[in-house]
């Protein structure tokens, strides 16, 4: 009977212990590394569908600087209880102009002063309203890739670089497009 209760205390520990090392190896990742997030919506159809379940990664904003086509989660400007998922467009100092009813946005900024165009193979769905946007430091211009279906920057403005939760890193759900870096564009310029 002693042995079953020194057996039983031993397993006891031996679990708590191993809960508390997973504790302090999952709570800091998920709080400062990486955090899930679910698609909702259809904003960045055909890039991400509703209920797709991706990683995202919060600490490259924190050590590096958000790229053009980088797809990013964030904080709504208006809301900030909700979150959003888009693609960055125009980067801090640039202007944006978008035309939608041909599928254009230009972007001016020191090395193109006469401006350049954007190249978006990714965009399926064409549409919505037109923008004229002069970015301040640290404000993103980001934009869903189904446009007509897209409540983004063209609506709302900007985004503060201090609303950027981080970029999409891994697809995991669903499994047949399980991915790193799903979203992935880099400009050929």
């Amino acid at each position: 009977m002693e042995n079953q209760k020194k057996s039983n205390w031993q397993s006891f520990w031996e679990l708590a212990r191993f809960a508390l090392i997973a504790i302090a190896i999952v709570v800091p990742i998920r709080m400062f590394i990486a955090q899930p997030f679910i698609v909702s919506g259809s904003s960045m159809v055909p890039t991400f569908a509703d209920g797709q379940y991706l990683v995202v990664d919060e600490i490259s904003y924190i050590v590096g600087t958000p790229k053009r086509d980088d797809v990013v989660v964030f904080k709504n400007p208006n809301n900030t209880k909700i979150f959003f998922i888009k693609r960055i467009i125009g980067l801090p100092g640039e202007t944006v102009d978008v035309k939608s009813d041909i599928n254009e946005v230009t972007i001016i900024n020191k090395e193109h002063p006469n401006g350049f165009k954007l190249d978006q193979p990714f965009i399926v769905n064409t549409g919505g309203i037109d923008a004229h946007k002069e970015l301040g430091a640290n404000e993103y211009f980001v934009m869903g890739d189904n446009r007509p279906a897209s409540s983004d920057s063209r609506y709302w403005g900007v985004v503060p670089k201090k609303l950027l939760v981080g970029r999409a890193l891994l697809r995991l759900l669903p499994i047949n497009k399980i991915g790193f870096m799903p979203g992935d564009y880099k400009q050929s310029q």
